[in-house]
């Protein structure tokens, strides 16, 4: 399989993003003054690759938090390899992954990741970032979409915002529980790359835009809660919409399915888990509570106007 042109600089932006988002998070970590700082644990795969994990715990900010960068290659399991495009057993992977697991109920985890796909002559991208807070913010919700659409706006021709965040909701959906995982955000799958250079680097400067664009989805969304008092049934609430995370990553998630699939390195694949996670039998929150605010939200259905 020959490698597609814009590979060694698709690998060099996913590592660069890995750096910056590293340092901005340890930036916020050093002002509450947590000496809590990202491990560099680097990793080989049977097969072919490796990647960079690091990962983040028991931090004034975060609870815990990972962002990894991979870049994997071999031979795809038969079984698997008719669920992606492109022909022929041989496959090349790379992307960065994060996903930040707050201490505050206030403050809401966030994921995001970036990655490219080559699978015999065909190559694609694909991606995007969701918010999933405890507490339901109209303005965290408008403002972190918003970093979404000027991103797309600038590369109209190649991004889709409105098809883009109709995608976020489809897929962060639980449907045996009849919720969405948060409140939305962008996610894109199968950006094919082609041939044609020019369209490729349009494409490649709009996945670079986005990765680029994350902390400022993020990080004023944390400036203006991070400092929020909370309580023990606040944290509790947390921990139990937390669980939600869980089923969603290990029932449906195509990152994780992605990863196991392809011999994935199995602590850096399960790294998005939340370190404190609860189930509570049957629970609903009291009526017109600030929690049974968010669930009316999360159960709104996908594509009605209060999304």
């Amino acid at each position: 399989m020959t490698a597609h042109p814009i590979r060694s600089r698709v690998v060099a932006l996913m590592q660069a993003l890995q750096s910056e988002i590293c340092d901005a998070l340890e930036s916020i970590e050093a002002k509450q003054g947590s000496t809590a700082r990202f491990g560099r644990d680097s990793w080989s795969r049977p097969g072919g690759g490796g990647g960079l994990s690091r990962v983040i715990a028991d931090g004034a900010f975060l609870e815990r938090g990972g962002v990894n960068v991979s870049e994997v290659h071999g031979e795809l399991d038969p079984a698997f390899a008719g669920s992606l495009p492109g022909s022929g057993p041989q496959f090349f992977a790379t992307g960065v992954s994060l996903v930040l697991h707050p201490q505050n109920p206030h403050v809401p985890t966030v994921h995001a990741n970036f990655r490219h796909i080559q699978r015999g002559p065909v190559a694609w991208f694909g991606g995007g970032a969701d918010l999933t807070p405890y507490y339901y913010d109209a303005d965290d919700r408008d403002r972190f979409r918003q970093v979404w659409k000027n991103v797309c706006e600038r590369h109209h021709g190649i991004a889709d915002y409105e098809a883009y965040a109709a995608h976020c909701d489809r897929y962060f959906y639980l449907p045996h529980r009849q919720e969405r995982r948060g409140v939305g955000g962008i996610f894109f799958d199968n950006l094919e790359i082609g041939a044609d250079r020019e369209h490729a680097e349009r494409v490649f400067a709009f996945v670079k835009d986005a990765g680029q664009a994350f902390l400022s989805s993020y990080l004023p969304i944390v400036e203006r809660h991070l400092d929020t008092p909370w309580t023990a049934e606040q944290k509790a609430w947390q921990e139990l919409r937390r669980g939600r995370y869980v089923e969603f990553n290990l029932l449906y998630d195509r990152g994780t399915v992605f990863g196991l699939r392809t011999n994935g390195r199995t602590e850096s694949i399960l790294m998005s888990l939340p370190p404190t996670v609860r189930w509570s039998y049957c629970f609903e929150p009291q009526a017109g509570s600030r929690e049974a605010e968010l669930l009316e939200v999360l159960r709104t259905p996908v594509g009605s106007s209060a999304t």
